[in-house]
C-alpha cells in the first residue's frame, strides 16, 4: 500500500485516538507537581522525600524506555498504549488511598510504568500510517498537543484537589486513564489493513537495542532530548510550583497560569519547528542549540536577579524554558531518519531517555540541596526559600554542560556519515549574497 493511500480518514482517526491517550498520560505524569504542597502535608515529607516521588517515577519511566521501544516494534502500539493506560489507572487509585510515603511511592511507580509505554508507542504509529514527508510535523504535533495534558493537571485537577480533596482528585485521574485504555482498544490499530508487518531482521530485544544505540544518530537524539527538556521536566514535574509560590511569592492561581505557558508555547511553536525540520533537515541541530542557549540565559538572569524576580521576568523564563519542548521533539526525527524502519521503536525509546534521565538527576539533586540549605540556615528556616532555590537551580547549568558536550560529539559523528555540510554562518552568508548560485537540493538529511 502506498504512503498516499495510507493517509486517509482512518489514519487520522487512529492517530487522534492515540493522541488522546498520550494527552491523558501527560496529565497523569504532571499531576504530582501540582499536588506537591498537598503531598508535603499529607505525608509530612521533607523536600528530599518529596523529590523521591518524582525521581522514582522518572527512574521507572526512563528505565523502561529502552525495552518498551524494542517491545513496541514487536507487539504493536495498540497493546502497549492500552497496557500503559491500565497501569496508570491502578497507580492513581493506589495513590488516592495512600496514607504514608511508601504506599504513595508505589502508586507513582505504577504511573511511571504506564506513562513509559505510551509516547514511544504513539510515535511508532506515524511511519506506519503516514508518508515520510508528514512525519516531522506530526511528531511535533504529537508531542506538543499531548502537552495539553498539563493544562488538565494545572487547572481542572488543581481545582478538584482543592475542592474535593486528595482521594477524590486522584480517583478522577484514575478513571481518566481507564477511559484512555478503552478508547485505545476500540480505535487504535498498529497498521493499515493488508500492510506488511515490519521485518525485525531476526533481532532479539537486546540485539535491537545494541544495534540502535550503535548509530550516532540515536545517541544524538538522546543528547538532544537531554539538553532541550531536562530543565522543563524538573520544573513541571516537581519544583516549578513551589519555586513560584513559596520562593517567588506568587498566588497559586498565577503560578498555575505561568506553568500553563509551557503548553501554549508547545502548541504555538511546535508546528513551526516541524515545518522547519522538514524543510531544512541539515539545520535541525542549530535549532536545538539556539533554544538551549536562550533557556540557559533566562535561568541566569532570574537566578542573579536581586530579590524576587518581577512577574514579567518569570513569564519570560517560562517561555524560554518551554521552547525546549518543541526542540526536544527533534530528537525523534534524528532517531527515525538515522535508523532502519525495524529499529525505529528502539531508537525512539533510547532517545526519549535523555530528558527524563537529565530531569531525574535535576529533581533529586535540587531536593538534596534545598534540604542542605535549610539545615545550614537553621531548623526554623523556610523549606522552599528563595536562597535555597537560587543555589539548587544551579544544577541546571551542570546538566546543560554535560548534555552539550555529548550533543556536539555525536553531531560531529553523525555528520561524518553524510555529505559535507557547510557551517551555518557560511551558508547564511552564501545565501544572502550569492543565493541564486546555491542549488535548492543541497540540504539533504544530515545534521
Amino acid at each position: 500500500m502506498s504512503a498516499s493511500a495510507r493517509t486517509g480518514a482512518r489514519a487520522w482517526w487512529v492517530w487522534g485516538a492515540a493522541l488522546v491517550a498520550y494527552l491523558i498520560s501527560v496529565t497523569q505524569r504532571t499531576s504530582f507537581g501540582v499536588a506537591g504542597l498537598a503531598a508535603t502535608e499529607r505525608y509530612h515529607a521533607s523536600a528530599s522525600i518529596l523529590a523521591t516521588f518524582s525521581v522514582l517515577q522518572l527512574l521507572v519511566y526512563a528505565g523502561m524506555q529502552v525495552p518498551v521501544g524494542a517491545m513496541v516494534d514487536r507487539f504493536g502500539s495498540r497493546r502497549m498504549i492500552a497496557s500503559g493506560a491500565a497501569f496508570m489507572a491502578v497507580g492513581q487509585a493506589v495513590l488516592a488511598f495512600s496514607a504514608n510515603t511508601p504506599t504513595g511511592i508505589v502508586g507513582r511507580v505504577l504511573v511511571g510504568a504506564g506513562d513509559a509505554m505510551t509516547f514511544v508507542s504513539v510515535m511508532r504509529l506515524l511511519p506506519s500510517w503516514f508518508p515520510p514527508r508528514l512525519n516531522p510535523l506530526l511528531s511535533q504535533l504529537t508531542g506538543n498537543v499531548g502537552q495539553l495534558g498539563q493544562i488538565v493537571s494545572l487547572v481542572p485537577f488543581a481545582a478538584l484537589l482543592g475542592l474535593g480533596g486528595w482521594t477524590g482528585a486522584f480517583l478522577a485521574l484514575g478513571g481518566l486513564s481507564a477511559f484512555g485504555a478503552a478508547l485505545t482498544v476500540l480505535a487504535v490499530r498498529d497498521r493499515p489493513l493488508g500492510a506488511p508487518v515490519p521485518d525485525a531482521a531476526g533481532l532479539g530485544l537486546a540485539r535491537s537495542i545494541r544495534v540502535a544505540w550503535a548509530s550516532p544518530g540515536t545517541r544524538l537524539g538522546f543528547w538532544t532530548h537531554w539538553i532541550s527538556a531536562s530543565a522543563s521536566n524538573a520544573f513541571l514535574l516537581s519544583w516549578g510550583f513551589p519555586f513560584l509560590v513559596s520562593a517567588q511569592g506568587l498566588a497559586p492561581g498565577t503560578a498555575s497560569l505561568i506553568m500553563s505557558l509551557f503548553v501554549v508555547v508547545a502548541v504555538a511553536l511546535g508546528p513551526f519547528v516541524g515545518v522547519a525540520v522538514a524543510r531544512y533537515p541539515t539545520r535541525r541541530s542549530n535549532v536545538v542549540l539556539g533554544v538551549v542557549m536562550l533557556a540557559a540565559a533566562a535561568w541566569a538572569v532570574v537566578l542573579l536577579w536581586p530579590g524576587r524576580a518581577p512577574l514579567w521576568l518569570l513569564v519570560v523564563l517560562a517561555l524560554c524554558v518551554a521552547a525546549g519542548g518543541p526542540a526536544s521533539a527533534v530528537a525523534f526525527d534524528f532517531a527515525r531518519t538515522e535508523n532502519p524502519p525495524h529499529l525505529v521503536g528502539a531508537a525512539t525509546g533510547l532517545a526519549n531517555v535523555g530528558a527524563f534521565s537529565g530531569g531525574l538527576l535535576s529533581i533529586w539533586v535540587i531536593g538534596l540541596v534545598l534540604d542542605l540549605v535549610r539545615r545550614g540556615a537553621g531548623g526554623g528556616a523556610q523549606l522552599y526559600s528563595l536562597t535555597g532555590f537560587r543555589v539548587a537551580f544551579l544544577v541546571f547549568f551542570l546538566v546543560y554542560a554535560v548534555g552539550l558536550a555529548g550533543f556536539l560529539v555525536e553531531r560531529r559523528r553523525t555528520r561524518a556519515l553524510h555529505a559535507p555540510i557547510r557551517p551555518l554562518h557560511r551558508a547564511l552568508w552564501h545565501r544572502t549574497v550569492w543565493h541564486r548560485a546555491v542549488p535548492r537540493g543541497r540540504d539533504r538529511p544530515g545534521r
